[in-house]
């Protein structure tokens, strides 16, 4: 568990551990600098021999502090939870188990659902109910037909001691990442039962910027492996959306030479994909209009849609 502040969120997180079925768990938490209300509370957790924290400096990446906990693990699975996010009870007894049935698949995750600030849940019939598939899921992954959240995922420590843990380079998608890498590795145990609650509040950080440039790293980083001509092309449809992406966002923050940059960085891998990134051209476009041509478009369209009513 990686933690920085948010106390009013970390104390039910902790207690959703506690209060595990399965009660054979070392909890490892990597405090990220946090102030001195969080840190009081942190050592009185250490009375329990399960748990361990670790202290470090402020370095605001999320990956660096994940792996310094991961780095100290010793159980056979190891399992991911942030500091905001809430396990049902059952979730590591049910999980485990049925790993344990299935030796062939060396990781596991849980449908998830969506809780406020308060911890109430979201309307169901305002959040996409994801399957959970089980088996080789690297394609639905790609396609967006499941979504993994990380506080649901169970993995063997040996497949982790494998593959490696999570890329440091990245600042908000590193846990799809390291998905990508698993899933084309081994199978998944998927488990069709909403174990997971995943906060959602004002308190994220990261933004679309960096959102958009470091899913694109994600996928840059898997095309240096070929996999298939099919997966291959998939993976650079995918990064020439990010691209595009990251340009339109780029170009509405006001960052208009950024955008410029992008596009143009991007050109030869994204021609090919016309619907990509004609539209961020067009953002960009926008964005660097100066302000009266701006304004006589917006006019010119309201003539036009009064013409046409």
């Amino acid at each position: 568990m990686p933690v920085f502040n948010r106390l009013e969120f970390l104390e039910p997180a902790i207690a959703s551990v506690f209060a595990q079925t399965f009660a054979d768990w070392e909890l490892i938490i990597a405090d990220d600098g946090s102030s001195e209300a969080t840190r009081a509370y942190l050592r009185t957790l250490q009375d329990d021999a399960r748990v361990r924290v670790i202290s470090m400096a402020h370095t605001g990446r999320p990956s660096v502090v994940s792996n310094v906990a991961l780095r100290e693990a010793r159980g056979e699975y190891v399992a991911f939870l942030d500091s905001d996010d809430i396990w049902l009870p059952k979730k590591l007894e049910i999980q485990i188990a049925s790993l344990r049935r299935h030796p062939e698949r060396g990781w596991s995750y849980t449908k998830f659902a969506l809780i406020d600030a308060f911890g109430s849940r979201t309307d169901p019939a305002r959040t996409r109910n994801w399957p959970t598939p089980t088996g080789w899921v690297l394609e639905k992954l790609l396609q967006e037909e499941t979504v993994i959240a990380q506080p649901s995922v169970v993995v063997l420590r040996r497949l982790l001691g494998q593959l490696g843990t999570f890329d440091e380079e990245l600042v908000m998608c590193y846990d799809d990442e390291l998905w990508f890498r698993l899933a084309a590795h081994s199978e998944i145990d998927g488990v069709d039962e909403a174990l997971t609650l995943v906060r959602r509040h004002g308190q994220h950080s990261g933004s679309d910027i960096i959102a958009w440039r470091d899913r694109r790293q994600v996928f840059e980083k898997a095309l240096q492996v070929k996999r298939g001509r099919r997966l291959d092309d998939m993976l650079r449809k995918l990064r020439a959306q990010m691209s595009a992406g990251l340009a339109r966002s780029q170009a509405t923050s006001g960052r208009r030479l950024d955008a410029f940059a992008t596009l143009c960085s991007s050109a030869p891998h994204s021609w090919r994909y016309p619907r990509c990134w004609l539209g961020a051209w067009a953002a960009a476009a926008r964005a660097c209009a100066p302000q009266s041509m701006r304004t006589l478009v917006r006019h010119l369209r309201r003539r036009r849609q009064l013409a046409r009513s």
